[in-house]
Formats: structure tokens, C-alpha cells, sequence
């Protein structure tokens, strides 16, 4: 990291040797992000991190609508998350992209440990939620 003349210094200082990444990059990050923004499909992204499911075991385990958590799987499908595969008449869900399921664990189990421990309790709206 630079320091100033004042002995602090600036993240843009601590990242100078990251090149940034091309716009299609920061596209695609941003729609998924923008997919997962969602409570429900970030819960079923969670649920599917768990092991591959169908939309009426998925429907009961997020507490949705069989038609609403069909959406969310689809908009999920369209953008590469998730896919399917047909199990005779069952069409299975599964996580098809391992980066997401290590991204969303990894975020959802340190809030969870960060609100266990009581230091989360009323921050997510700072973080634009």
C-alpha cells in the first residue's frame, strides 16, 4: 500500500497491480450479482450448493410458490448459474457454476457468524440492500 504524507493510505493504492478486468467481464459479473440480489434466489442457489433437487422439493425447502421458485429457476438457468436434466418425468436442478456456490457459502456463512456473534444486526441496509 502507498502511504500519504499524513501516514494513512488508499485501497486504490493496495490494488495498483490488479489490471481491470474487460467490460464483458464486469457485465457478466454484474448480472449475476444482480441475480442473486434476490432473497429467493439466493436461497435456492444455497439450497442447490447442498446437492442437486427438484422445483417441488426446492419450492418446499425456500418456503415459495411452485410457479414463483419455476421463475427463479429459470431466470437462474438463462444466465448459466443452474441447469437441468431430465431423471425420467423429474427435471433435476443442479449448481452449474462452482465459483457462485464457493462465493455464496462463503458470504451467507460469515453473516450468519458475524449476526451470531450480535455484529450484523441492523447493517445490511448500509450495504445498499
Amino acid at each position: 500500500m502507498a502511504a500519504h504524507v499524513d501516514g494513512s493510505t488508499t485501497v486504490a493504492s493496495a490494488v495498483h497491480d490488479f489490471e481491470d478486468p474487460p467490460a464483458e467481464v464486469l457485465a457478466e459479473a454484474a448480472a449475476a450479482f444482480g441475480l442473486l440480489a434476490s432473497p429467493a434466489r439466493l436461497h435456492i442457489v444455497w439450497a442447490l450448493a447442498a446437492g442437486e433437487s427438484d422445483v417441488t422439493a426446492l419450492a418446499e425447502r425456500v418456503g415459495g410458490a411452485l410457479p414463483a421458485v419455476s421463475q427463479h429457476l429459470a431466470k437462474l438457468k438463462l444466465a448459466g448459474l443452474v441447469r437441468s436434466r431430465r431423471e425420467g418425468r423429474r427435471v433435476v436442478y443442479l449448481v452449474d457454476h462452482p465459483d457462485v456456490v464457493t462465493m455464496v457459502r462463503w458470504l451467507i456463512e460469515r453473516l450468519a457468524e458475524r449476526t451470531d456473534s450480535g455484529a450484523v444486526r441492523g447493517r445490511a441496509r448500509g450495504l445498499g440492500a
